[in-house]
């Protein structure tokens, strides 16, 4: 939603009003939610700008940078309002604006332009683009330009690459453009945006090999931040070869739309304002963008996480859970398809099992990069559905299942994308023999960061619910969850901790019980789903 200067509502409206008051109190919560332009000044803000609050008839505010920018506004240069998490709503909503936003940061715009990102969502560039104008304030091609933006002003301020490798980087198609958009948006030219950095960065790049292209990024999360719980959820299901862990970091290889990539993640930042630090080795410059967005994803660093604390909070069974571990995160995913094949082949089996079987399909049919430690990219659905009856263990029906969904999967007949609805992907996994709801929702949460979704045919979390004093049938249950809509995931994953929690306990024990539940996650109800 966004106003005009002549037709601003004022306070009148409950809207603007209560963005206004949040602008007024500088709320740093908000900031990334929405945008606020100041028209006497032509600038746009974070909602914690620290400068003289404006009149409400000079102000309006905007759900996208990309509609402050057609309304001819540039970037406030003492706030940085792109310098923040991103906004929650896009994984929180499931329209068309929602499920476009989700694309866009992934890259789509800059691979298969317009028309490509209208044939995935399934309508014609001219509806999307009429769709997008009314709903965020500006159409495709100018989300995608703000996106450029902000991921060059990352570069510029965060790295020593050089400035036609940033614009490239950030994905415009000339430096021309690059240079037009970043002067237009900071009202500095990309030099002068990057002399304005205080330091150099402490790990900068100072060119590019060839061969490949190393960069270290801070990236912002939104207060509070369990990060740490994020590392132990990945640590437990980590292959060799493919990811490694530990307690402060996290490094996987991953396959990207232009070439390979290997990045390592580490907690950063401070209570306040957290965050996490990447080192990335990219095999083309061009896939940096996507990256990026998929680390967001993965940590999700762009939950509201005090809404979803203090509605979950406002329940007594899940109060103390809350205080105990507050901003829990619900891990996304890095590729689609892997998380679906991670679900499958550990749907019957314990955590170790599940592991060591998906480690022995990326070590016989993944392909190997160079490099001693992280060597392999986890196997795609073709090499899978090629390759697999060899590899897999289990019950004949269980490997039938997974073999035919990486048939479906390498021959287009399914398709996974963070540009569905919900009801989209569920619907399509299901369909598939093997699949039933608990996969369905659980890919569903992974990949399109769906926040209201209880899995209650899962076993562990129905024993966490019952150590809570919550009912453990899963009607029951999931009549007791209502309470917890939107935010019903995040709910599940209190339940998680609480079966991975018993009492009395050490604090080493407390470690284990945690990690052993967040395989618990990923290893899906005790039968193989009909």
């Amino acid at each position: 939603m966004s106003f005009s200067p002549a037709a601003a509502p004022g306070l009148t409206d409950p809207v603007f009003a209560e963005r206004y008051r949040i602008m007024c109190a500088r709320d740093t919560r908000f900031d990334g939610q929405f945008i606020t332009g100041v028209h006497t000044t032509g600038i746009y803000c974070r909602p914690s700008c620290p400068a003289t609050t404006p009149k409400p008839g000079n102000v309006s505010f905007y759900l996208t940078i990309a509609a402050a920018h057609d309304a001819g506004l540039r970037a406030c240069k003492r706030c940085l309002p792109d310098a923040v998490p991103g906004s929650p709503a896009w994984n929180m909503r499931d329209d068309l604006a929602a499920r476009s936003m989700r694309l866009i940061s992934d890259g789509v715009v800059e691979r298969d332009g317009v028309p490509g990102l209208a044939a995935r969502l399934g309508y014609t560039p001219r509806h999307l683009t009429r769709v997008l104008v009314a709903e965020l304030g500006a159409g495709p091609l100018a989300l995608a330009r703000a996106h450029r933006a902000q991921t060059a002003r990352l570069l510029l301020l965060g790295t020593d690459l050089k400035i036609t490798d940033v614009a490239f980087a950030a994905g415009f198609g000339s430096v021309r453009q690059f240079n037009d958009t970043v002067t237009a948006v900071y009202e500095r030219t990309p030099s002068e945006v990057r002399a304005a950095r205080r330091t150099a960065p402490e790990h900068a790049v100072s060119g590019v090999d060839h061969a490949e292209t190393k960069i270290t990024l801070q990236l912002p999360a939104r207060a509070p931040f369990d990060g740490v719980g994020v590392l132990r959820f990945l640590g437990t299901r980590a292959l060799p070869g493919v990811e490694t862990a530990t307690d402060t970091s996290y490094a996987r290889t991953v396959r990207l739309p232009h070439g390979t990539a290997t990045v390592e993640v580490t907690l950063s930042g401070t209570d306040a304002a957290p965050a996490v630090a990447c080192s990335i080795r990219l095999a083309q410059l061009t896939d940096l963008a996507p990256l990026v967005s998929r680390v967001r994803r993965l940590f999700d660093l762009d939950a509201d996480a005090s809404a979803i604390d203090r509605h979950l909070a406002a329940d007594p069974t899940l109060a103390a859970s809350v205080a105990q571990t507050p901003g829990i995160r619900v891990p996304g995913s890095m590729d689609a398809e892997e998380t679906l094949f991670r679900a499958l082949i550990g749907q019957q089996i314990s955590v170790a099992a599940a592991r060591t079987a998906l480690t022995r399909l990326a070590d016989a049919l993944g392909e190997r990069l160079p490099g001693p430690e992280l060597r392999l990219l986890f196997p795609t659905a073709a090499q899978i559905a090629a390759g697999g009856r060899t590899v897999l263990r289990g019950p004949g029906a269980r490997v039938e299942a997974i073999l035919g969904v990486a048939q479906a999967l390498a021959v287009g007949d399914l398709a996974l994308s963070f540009g569905q609805t919900r009801a989209e992907l569920e619907a399509s996994l299901v369909a598939l023999p093997g699949i039933g709801p608990w996969t369905a929702g659980y890919v569903a949460i992974r990949v399109l960061g769906s926040p209201d979704i209880l899995l209650t045919s899962d076993l562990a979390l129905r024993q966490g619910a019952g150590r809570l004093g919550l009912a453990v049938e899963p009607r029951a249950l999931a009549a007791r969850g209502a309470d917890w809509a939107p935010w019903r995931s995040y709910a599940g994953m209190h339940l998680w901790r609480a079966y991975g929690n018993t009492s009395p306990v050490s604090s080493k024990q407390t470690d284990r019980g945690l990690e052993h539940l967040a395989g618990q996650l990923g290893a899906g109800p005790v039968s193989l789903e009909e």
